[in-house]
């Protein structure tokens, strides 16, 4: 049984803990304000762009015009996975679920026969899935320095994305990042980002015609790239929302357990002590009896 003075060493270290866990979840809850308005702000212009993209490919599907980026190279054997994570734990199941969906997909293409490479961004997916598929790696995109994340982030991963495709290094991509939808919901999501995905079911959308200006080749090397960064950058900032928005929900439940424990604690510490007193005075009577 515990000492009285190692109950309260450990009462004082839990409230410690708990000014901690508090801090971290005001910080969360101050910075995801911030985070979801820039992710819902970024939703209707990537969803778009993904809806043009989509119809695009539909569209140049019977041609043999389209270029590589939007019609793809015609296999679907070496895929690229890019797994988005963040930076720092602490979050809950956040790193966790994206690694989970990143590591079933890759699984299922493996039992395929499809070759498969992962190009991870943060360093948390990186450590989880470095010990069953470090020898899949290819490249590992560092944002630790970064404050906030911008487009010219989501830029330079999609130039490395890019430059791999054009060297024939991969036939289709796909990121996994975490969508937002609460502080309490964020849905592990994989996006094919190359080719871009035809839409499922009614395809009117997807079918009607673009005429180009100046013409289809400028516009198509311009906007193909674009659109792959966009994605990418949307991807980000779901990301970077539910990261906040899974640690606020986690430190929350942190600091009510640490309060659970303080009270049990300082229950046990109570009982402790009334049972020391109590001996005390036994002692005492029994030997003023004595006498």
């Amino acid at each position: 049984m515990p000492s009285l003075k190692d109950l309260k060493n450990r009462i004082g270290s839990v409230k410690n803990t708990r000014k901690i866990t508090k801090a971290m979840q005001m910080v969360a809850a101050a910075k995801l304000r911030r985070a979801q308005e820039a992710a819902e702000a970024a939703r209707p212009y990537a969803d778009r762009m993904a809806a043009v993209m989509a119809g695009l490919t539909a569209t140049a599907s019977g041609s043999g015009t389209a270029p590589r980026l939007l019609a793809g190279t015609g296999e679907d054997r070496r895929h690229l996975l890019v797994v988005m994570t963040a930076e720092r734990g602490l979050a809950g199941g956040f790193n966790s679920s994206i690694v989970k969906l990143a590591r079933q997909h890759a699984e299922l293409l493996r039992g395929q026969g499809k070759q498969v490479a992962i190009l991870t961004v943060g360093k948390k997916g990186r450590e989880q899935l470095k010990r069953d598929y470090g020898s899949l790696f290819v490249s590992h995109v560092d944002l630790s320095e970064v404050k906030r994340v911008g487009y010219d982030n989501a830029r330079a991963i999609a130039e490395d994305v890019l430059d791999r495709f054009e060297a024939g290094e991969f036939d289709v991509a796909t990121i996994f990042y975490n969508r937002f939808e609460s502080v309490i919901s964020q849905i592990p999501t994989a996006r094919q980002i190359i080719p871009a995905e035809a839409p499922e079911g009614d395809a009117s959308g997807a079918s009607a015609l673009y005429d180009y200006e100046p013409g289809e080749e400028a516009i198509l090397a311009e906007l193909l790239p674009r659109s792959v960064a966009t994605q990418i950058f949307a991807a980000l900032l779901e990301n970077a929302a539910s990261e906040q928005g899974a640690r606020m929900s986690a430190m929350d439940n942190a600091t009510r357990n640490a309060g659970d424990m303080i009270d049990r604690l300082t229950t046990e510490y109570n009982r402790s002590r009334q049972a020391a007193i109590t001996k005390e005075l036994i002692e005492i009577i029994s030997g003023a009896e004595a006498l």
